[in-house]
């Protein structure tokens, strides 16, 4: 994991592992999806529905990841998965949509908060056409965040492409996707309605307010 933080060794190990996206923030948001799983889904009733979208997470881990390392993703990952990483082994999987959900709702809120309006004029369908005015911390339907999500990531890659970068966000979202997106959406909305704590010297103490 530190060796995340150098950057020639970050894009040496994005092109030996073929990946287009690879950064700091994505790596530490790919690690906190491998801790959260542990609190909110480990022996937790979310446990199976994960089982039903991800897979069974038992199968042996290291010989996963080698067997990926060895033979890299299916052709015909991205009918399923985000990555071709998260097709390693279902830990992957959550950890990699885990970030990528990370990514898409802080983007969207730092959008909302500049006033981010989008009308392309060769958009004669509407379907690039979205105004970002909400709080996506607080919306029920992860739907409402992928209708939005689209036309501002494409914006995003244009305005990449305009100055000579790569696309800010290589990725498709497909129906699989999507579904595997909106359950740790509503994970993170069950365990945010509730009140979490840390033990005190006398107490446990509060650590959260329960959204509404």
């Amino acid at each position: 994991s530190l060796a995340e933080a150098d950057d020639a060794q970050r894009e040496y190990r994005r092109t030996q592992f073929n990946e287009p996206y690879r950064t700091l923030l994505g790596h530490f948001r790919h690690e906190i999806g491998h801790h959260y799983w542990d609190i909110l889904v480990a022996n937790k009733p979310a446990h199976a529905q994960f089982r039903a979208l991800f897979g069974d997470e038992s199968q042996p881990y290291e010989a996963a990841l080698q067997a990926h390392y060895g033979n890299g993703a299916p052709v015909d990952w991205q009918a399923q998965y985000i990555s071709g990483y998260a097709t390693a082994h279902p830990w992957e999987d959550f950890a990699e949509t885990w970030a990528h959900y990370m990514h898409l709702v802080d983007t969207t809120e730092m959008a909302s908060a500049f006033g981010v309006r989008m009308r392309p004029t060769l958009d004669m369908s509407g379907e690039l056409t979205a105004r970002i005015d909400f709080d996506p911390y607080r919306i029920d339907d992860v739907h409402e965040l992928i209708d939005n999500w689209v036309p501002l990531a494409s914006l995003i890659n244009n305005l990449n492409r305009a100055v000579g970068q790569h696309d800010a966000y290589p990725f498709v979202l497909t129906p699989m996707v999507i579904e595997k997106l909106s359950f740790i959406h509503q994970l993170i909305r069950t365990a945010g309605a509730v009140q979490w704590t840390v033990p005190g010297p006398a107490e446990p103490i509060p650590i959260n307010e329960p959204a509404s």
